[in-house]
Parts: structure tokens; C-alpha cells; sequence
């Protein structure tokens, strides 16, 4: 997620209890916001005031673990609430590298953890680059992210598909479609819920047209792009990333940390 602009925000980091300018104006000015912090953040002081924290579980890579995950769950546990979002949610890279001599890429159909069958709405994995395998792959890609990164309750949380151009993706919009659709449905089998964080610039290529019958169809937007609390504000009225999706969130950025806005909150 936005790692060049959030690798910056981390040199221009305040102390706790100051946050930025920028996050303490808009807690103050009747517009209840939140933060998202991942990696960049760790061993830096974190916003204060936030209504609602959204924490990265990997670390800029789909297969990676985000090494101060606990403390910045923690954080966002401190959260006000006082919006239509979660408490705490988290967000997770997305990516579909195909069969191209990854070492986790699936061969059949079976939990990584467990190995037990999964049902596959595109029919049997035996190894290739279809859909199949990368429904599967998404799949794989949520239980290791739900069950092997030390997440207290994993099945509690919304969890946000970060899909942007600067990770690995297929030319065939369908396979990484049934990526993400494997990946929502793990989520969803666990108990939690799914949202979209992109931009129609990366998401459209990379995803195409995504039809009704899709499961990322009605799915919730968390759109990034806003450089103050106005243009986010804005941004909220923007077109969904799918037909019937909603823009619930937008973000714009902010020294210590990016800022986040709950668009159901607003009047």
C-alpha cells in the first residue's frame, strides 16, 4: 500500500500525543477521522485521537508479515469508535505472480493449513495458470494471512484487498479476479468481511469488468488519492470500483501517518 508516499511520511514522524498538524485539525474540527499505519511505522510514535485504525498485516509484500503487527493492533484498539467503520480493521497486500516457479503456488485444491479440500468454484487446481489455481491461490494467500501472522480473532475484523499495479499480476483479468474472489471467500468462510482498496487507474486493468455474480461485486471502496480532509471529503462522492460496490472510506495523506475518512459519517 502506498509504500513510497508512506515511507516519506515516516521521516516527517511526530511524537505521540502531538500526531501531525494535519490528523489533530481534523479530530478537532467536528469530522471524526482515523489512521492507517503498516511497516513504516514501526518503532515510531503512532497518531493519537484516531476514531478508527486500519493495520497493514503484511509487510508490503502478499507473503509477508508486517514485524510490529501487535503493537500497531494494539494501537488501533485505542480507537474512539466513533464512526460507521470498525474499531480496528486490517488490510492485506494482494497479488497473482501465476505459475511461474513460486514455491507457493497451489497444485490441487487443499488447505495449506490442515490440507483439507476447498471447494472451488472454477473447478480443479492441478498446478497451471488459470482460474482455478488462482481462486485457490487467494484463498491460500488469506488463511496463511489470518492464521499464521499471530492475529488474535481473525475472523472479527473487516479485512481491506489492497491491489495495486506495483505488485505481481496476470494479463488475464479473470485469473486475477478469481485471485481475489478466492480471498474473499476465506474471509467470509471465517466470519469476517472483505472491502477494495485501490484506484480505478490500477484496479480496471488489473481486474476488469466484474460482473454481479462476482463476489467482489457489492464489496465496500477505500479509495486513496486525496492530499487533504476537503479532497477527501470529495472523494467520497466518486464512482465505486464496481457497479454495485460503495465508497465508504478515503484517504489522504498525512506526515505521521495517512488519514482516513468515514464517508458514512458524514451529513
Amino acid at each position: 500500500m502506498r509504500r513510497g508516499a508512506t515511507v516519506v511520511a515516516v521521516l516527517a514522524a511526530l511524537v505521540l500525543g502531538g500526531a501531525s498538524a494535519a490528523v489533530a485539525t481534523a479530530q478537532t474540527s467536528g469530522t471524526p477521522t482515523g489512521n492507517d499505519v503498516s511497516y513504516p511505522q514501526c518503532g515510531v510514535a503512532l497518531p493519537s485521537g484516531q476514531a478508527f485504525g486500519i493495520v497493514a498485516v503484511n509487510e508490503g509484500v502478499a507473503n509477508t508479515t508486517n514485524s510490529c503487527l501487535a503493537t500497531e493492533i494494539a494501537w488501533a484498539q485505542t480507537s474512539s469508535g466513533t464512526t460507521n467503520q470498525p474499531r480496528v480493521a486490517l488490510y492485506v497486500n494482494t497479488a497473482n505472480p501465476g505459475n511461474h516457479g513460486i514455491d507457493d503456488w497451489p497444485a490441487s485444491n487443499n488447505n495449506p493449513i490442515g490440507g483439507s479440500p476447498v471447494a472451488d468454484p472454477y473447478g480443479t487446481c492441478t498446478g497451471a495458470n488459470n482460474p482455478a489455481c488462482a481462486w485457490q491461490y487467494g484463498w491460500n494467500l488469506a488463511e496463511l494471512d489470518a492464521q499464521t501472522r499471530g492475529l488474535p480473532a481473525p475472523g472479527s475484523y473487516r479485512w481491506w484487498l489492497d491491489v495495486e499495479t506495483a505488485n505481481s499480476w496476470q494479463p488475464n483479468a479473470q485469473d486475477n479476479r478469481a485471485d481475489l474472489e478466492g480471498m474473499v471467500a476465506y474471509f467470509r468462510h471465517i466470519g469476517g468481511s472483505a472491502g477494495i482498496y485501490s484506484t480505478p487507474k490500477q484496479w480496471n486493468p488489473i481486474i476488469g469488468t466484474v460482473g454481479p455474480a462476482s463476489p467482489l461485486y457489492r464489496l465496500p471502496d477505500w479509495l486513496p488519492g486525496a492530499k487533504t480532509l476537503a479532497q477527501a471529503k470529495k472523494n467520497c462522492r466518486l464512482a465505486p470500483l464496481t457497479a454495485e460496490g460503495t465508497v465508504t472510506v478515503t484517504q489522504w495523506t498525512t506526515p505521521s501517518a495517512n488519514s482516513d475518512l468515514s464517508c458514512r459519517s458524514l451529513p
